[in-house]
């Protein structure tokens, strides 16, 4: 029943449509506005790896999660020859880690909800003196300060993680072209300007803010067609999702990688909402380490989610699937595991929608149709979201 209405929904796909679209022109006016100093940021990024320099990122509550989200961004990337470089998640204890962490070489990006976060400015304001380069989003005590570029903390979040993708992009390309002079080896499809003429890097320099500006609109027009095939899905899916809030259930997300992040954004979102939201019932199974690492190591990666799920679920409740490729069996064998015990089912995919909506895996599939990663990510933010914003359970409990 894939995509099917629930009985009692009430879809508004107009609300869907006007939530997805209105962050375009903040995207736009932002990245007009920062793209130079981005630019210039990477040149510097570039120099700090190649001397031994990581990237240590950290945060509280939701801004935890782009804390975890730069971590794997950088770790793990997705491009295939693209080198692994050292980012560190610090943790919640931040405060406490981070001086023992910090060398003076190393980059420090500090995450706060728009009302600011004391405990990050100083942690900010700390590293910078002791020489690290240092990125305040949002806040001022930063090298790179950026202040929040919207009144909605979603829109925020969504808008850093563009500028962190695009940060992770535009790196490999400086420190290629100090390495390689004019050949810029696995980068070329990225950024064909560079071509085989060797160039100075301030040329570079100049040229990339034109690729970031390509990258952000790219983000804004998938953005723009999932206002317009995806709306009707996203208002059912968070109707069938208020459904079970209101007889008592909860969201159980989950997601490989990057989609981990997002699984444990969507969780916190839930149960410590920005904008007035009411809280909801909201776990991430991509939140347990312990679990995900002795299923893997006494199962096998395939039965992480599913395990848990076996746990956890209740008939009632809703799981939220991530997947940028639709394909993932630990995502495969937990829809299923989901649907076996009732659950609604959830899923919010990348690419052409994959196995999972090829086969109807679950109740509710909306899809980002790209077949690159970051981009895909980035309007999955949105997406979920706007989810966000449409979904009730039952009223607080007073007295």
């Amino acid at each position: 029943m894939s995509n099917g209405r629930q009985a009692g929904t009430n879809p508004n796909p107009a609300r869907s449509r006007e939530e997805l679209l209105r962050r375009n022109p903040v995207f736009e006016s932002f990245f007009h506005a920062e793209a130079p100093r981005l630019a210039e940021a990477c040149k510097e990024m570039s120099r700090r790896f190649l001397t031994g320099g990581r990237l240590l990122a950290f945060g509280h509550g939701s801004a935890a999660t782009d804390a975890e989200h730069v971590s794997v961004e950088f770790v793990h990337p997705v491009i295939v020859g693209k080198r692994a470089l050292p980012a560190l998640d610090v943790g919640p204890d931040f405060e406490r880690r981070l001086p023992v962490l910090l060398r003076p070489q190393d980059m420090v990006m500090g995450f706060a909800s728009p009302g600011g976060d004391e405990a990050v400015e100083r942690s900010l304001k700390a590293a910078r003196e002791a020489g690290a380069l240092t990125f305040a989003l949002t806040g001022e005590a930063g090298e790179h300060p950026f202040a929040a570029p919207d009144e909605d903390p979603f829109i925020v979040q969504e808008i850093f993680e563009v500028l962190y993708h695009v940060l992770w992009e535009t790196v490999h390309v400086f420190f290629e072209h100090r390495e390689q002079g004019h050949d810029v080896g696995g980068s070329s499809f990225l950024y064909p300007f560079l071509g085989r003429g060797e160039q100075p890097l301030e040329a570079v320099v100049g040229e990339v803010q034109g690729s970031m500006l390509q990258k952000m609109r790219e983000t804004n027009r998938l953005r723009a067609l999932a206002a317009e095939t995806e709306a009707e899905r996203i208002s059912v899916a968070a109707g069938g999702i208020s459904e079970r809030l209101r007889a008592g259930g909860k969201i159980i997300a989950f997601g490989n990688g990057g989609s981990a992040t997002d699984a444990n954004d969507l969780a916190a979102d839930c149960v410590d909402p920005p904008c007035g939201l009411r809280p909801v019932p909201a776990v991430s199974l991509s939140f347990e380490p312990a679990n995900v690492t002795a299923i893997a190591n006494d199962i096998g990666p395939g039965a992480i989610f599913a395990r848990q799920l076996i746990a956890h679920a209740r008939p009632e409740d809703a799981a939220v699937a991530f997947s940028t490729s639709g394909g993932s069996k630990n995502i495969l064998s937990a829809l299923a595991e989901a649907r076996k015990r009732g659950l609604l089912t959830v899923a919010i995919l990348g690419y052409d929608g994959g196995r999972v909506l090829a086969e109807g895996l679950a109740d509710h599939t909306i899809v980002v149709r790209s077949d690159y990663i970051p981009r895909i990510q980035e309007v999955q933010a949105s997406i979920y979201h706007t989810l966000r914003r449409l979904i009730d359970g039952p009223p607080r409990k007073t007295g």
